[in-house]
């Protein structure tokens, strides 16, 4: 035991909230405190509510814990393991092995709680990281070194999402991935891992959960805890980082949980008055530096699809690209459900992307909006009553649309259909295609589900059909 090191007791307990008495100096706010007891319970030191009291988050609860406990103080934040020895690896937020492996071993510890690069040190990438899935690259192109966000309300496809963004990019990456799962279901776990193993990168990657099941104070913790492994890869390793988070809105979930257990009036729609800043706590870590990138991709689950919710307004403030799933565009079977008129990617700019990549892009949106606010003559007229020049332009945006659709690698075993990894250049010479009515003559249905235009010949009678016809 060490000088900083004291022992305190508990005095109360509620829920996962203890109250712990100490005759000598308090612990820092931050401080890992531990049970001195069989099985070790782990305490983080959230608020000091008197002089001689701290009120701790208990991490993993037990029915052991009880009152008269007695408690040391470790002098020193919660920490977790980095290194090399962690790739291929899946742990908990305490840095044990949970894929029934051998433990870690002696490996280097470090703090979760990571300060920001200084805006000094950080490096701007301005590159487009191509994730081979049509509407996302064309739309919303991702930024190397920037953040992304997946927003969609339950059942909308953010996790297939995330899952086939980790098959497609992941195995063209030259670079470590972490992956963070906040909240997450035991299933999708599993299933994650499996196809992380499936895919050939697993020995690349290291995957920290903080599931659903656990106590909030973990999952409010697991997303530091990640980032500070990914911190070791990029600023001691310098290697490129690819940080896939699912679900951030766990995370601001948990906060919440957190807030309302140490007894703060809740602000705005029932969440924690400290939201912004503990969303920027854990934002403004991800960047790149002259040692290496760091990218991120974050699905956020928007609550009763609300995308005003501040949860989610507060997540966008950190983006560089945002792309929104439609609860719409899944019930008429486009997969993937992105609303490309809701999506948005601040690379998307003239000299960040090329002059074709813009005009096109510009195209596209341009018709897919022009047929919205046609919908409703449509519903109420009929298609007949429009103008040749508007009929031309829903076909095309039907076209686009049943385009934009696209079989994923992650899905073939519950669709039967093979997977497609679509280059940049492939889906902006179909588009220009489509804008062209170089298949003025075809069935919309006909572009459902394919790759590219050049497969028009024969996808579609091998697939059997399209998505409804959607007025």
């Amino acid at each position: 035991m060490n000088d900083k090191e004291t022992i305190g007791h508990i005095i109360s307990v509620e829920g996962s909230i203890a109250d712990i008495r100490f005759n000598g100096p308090l612990p820092e706010i931050g401080t890992r405190l531990v049970t001195l007891s069989e099985p070790q319970m782990d305490i983080e030191v959230a608020s000091l509510p008197r002089s001689d009291v701290a009120r701790g988050l208990v991490l993993n609860p037990t029915r052991h814990l009880r009152l008269g406990l007695a408690v040391r103080d470790t002098g020193a934040p919660l920490q977790v393991p980095v290194g090399e020895a962690l790739l291929g690896r899946m742990l908990n937020i305490f840095g044990e092995t949970i894929d029934d492996r051998e433990p870690l071993g002696d490996v280097p510890r470090r703090p979760i709680t990571g300060q920001p690069v200084p805006m000094s040190k950080r490096r701007i990438e301005g590159e487009i990281f191509q994730t081979g899935i049509k509407a996302i690259d064309l739309l919303s192109p991702l930024e190397s070194g920037g953040k992304a966000g997946l927003f969609g309300g339950a059942g909308v496809g953010k996790t297939v999402l995330i899952t086939e963004m980790i098959h497609n990019m992941v195995a063209e990456y030259d670079g470590v991935s972490m992956f963070c799962g906040i909240g997450e279901r035991s299933r999708e776990a599993e299933e994650i891992y499996r196809e992380m193993e499936r895919s050939g990168v697993l020995d690349q990657t290291v995957m920290v959960f903080g599931q659903m099941n656990e106590s909030p104070g973990v999952r409010f913790r697991v997303g530091h805890a990640a980032l500070t492994m990914a911190e070791y890869f990029r600023d001691d390793m310098h290697r490129n980082v690819l940080v896939l988070i699912d679900n951030i809105f766990r995370f601001v979930q948990a906060g919440a949980e957190v807030s309302g257990l140490l007894g703060r009036i809740p602000s705005r729609v029932g969440y924690q008055p400290t939201l912004a800043t503990e969303l920027a706590g854990l934002e403004e870590r991800i960047c790149s530096t002259a040692s290496g990138t760091m990218t991120s991709i974050q699905a956020v689950y928007v609550p009763a699809d609300d995308i005003t919710d501040p949860s989610a307004t507060h997540t966008f403030a950190h983006l560089s690209a945002s792309i929104v799933l439609s609860r719409k565009k899944a019930s008429e079977g486009f997969y993937p459900a992105i609303d490309p008129l809701k999506s948005f990617s601040k690379m998307l700019t003239p000299g960040t992307v090329s002059d074709r990549h813009y005009r096109i892009a510009g195209e596209v949106r341009n018709t897919l909006a022009d047929y919205e606010s046609l919908r409703d003559i449509i519903a109420m007229l009929g298609l007949e009553e429009l103008s040749e020049k508007d009929r031309a332009t829903v076909r095309r945006a039907r076209q686009l649309e049943r385009f934009l659709t696209q079989p994923f690698f992650s899905t073939e075993a519950m669709t039967g259909r093979s997977g497609r990894f679509i280059s940049l250049d492939e889906t902006l010479s179909s588009c220009e295609k489509i804008l062209a009515d170089a298949f003025a003559g075809l069935p919309e249905d006909e572009f459902y589900m394919i790759g590219t235009v050049d497969e028009l010949e024969t996808t579609g009678k091998e697939d059997g059909g399209g998505a409804a016809d959607a007025a």
